[in-house]
């Protein structure tokens, strides 16, 4: 499926499913998302962490809706637990199923995202993995130095920050040195086709939808 469109679906279905409560819908979601992820052999370690990590913040939720108000509801206190599930596994879908390139390269031929938009997502996820390597390093060079720098620490995140901009003003030369310019157009290297199948999937897949929500608790 076109990753633009996707995207636009996850959206819409977690849009839905946050305005109208429904138990059944939520429980068919994190169903349908868990075979589709288990369809893409995406790892059991990997399915594990999505149902230990959010446990927490779905508990909280839970205990919260059904403990400290007055009519003391399981049914709203489950939808709201399961809700959280629901998004965590369509964001799973969506992440372990598209890649940033794909989806920054259809948001721009297919839904006419600015070039500057598009390159400047893709900038940002690829210095992630620059960002954590800058962060280990100085809080090495703290340890050297006998000053220990906490993850909570301002000096921290400021000495980052600094690094950061600097990275951005080469980024930007970068950018400008190989011919880019925000404001003229760019030929395409990879297409990113959408096509009429993909409207069908997101279409039927929004049509079986809306009865499961409108019709089920």
């Amino acid at each position: 499926m076109n990753p633009g469109l996707k995207l636009f679906l996850i959206l819409t279905i977690s849009l839905e499913i946050s305005l109208i409560p429904n138990l059944t819908t939520n429980l068919i979601i994190i169903s349908i998302c868990l075979i589709y992820l288990l369809f893409k052999s995406i790892s059991l370690k990997k399915i594990l962490l999505l149902l230990i990590i959010p446990l927490f913040a779905a508990t909280v939720v839970f205990i919260t809706i059904y403990y400290f108000t007055p009519n003391h509801n399981l049914y709203h206190a489950t939808i709201l637990f399961t809700r959280i599930y629901a998004y965590v596994f369509l964001g799973a879908v969506f992440t372990e199923t598209t890649s940033i390139l794909s989806l920054a390269r259809s948001l721009e031929q297919n839904f006419k995202l600015p070039s500057k938009f598009a390159y400047g997502t893709l900038a940002a996820f690829n210095v992630i993995p620059k960002i954590h390597t800058e962060v280990n390093r100085i809080r090495l060079v703290g340890d050297m130095r006998h000053y220990h720098l906490s993850f909570y620490s301002p000096t921290l995140y400021f000495k980052a920050i600094l690094a950061a901009i600097s990275w951005s003003n080469s980024l930007a030369e970068g950018m400008i040195s190989h011919g880019y310019q925000e404001d003229k157009p760019r030929s395409v290297i990879v297409p990113v086709a959408l096509t009429k199948k993909d409207w069908l999937i997101f279409s039927s897949i929004l049509l079986l939808l809306q009865p499961i929500l409108l019709l089920t608790k």
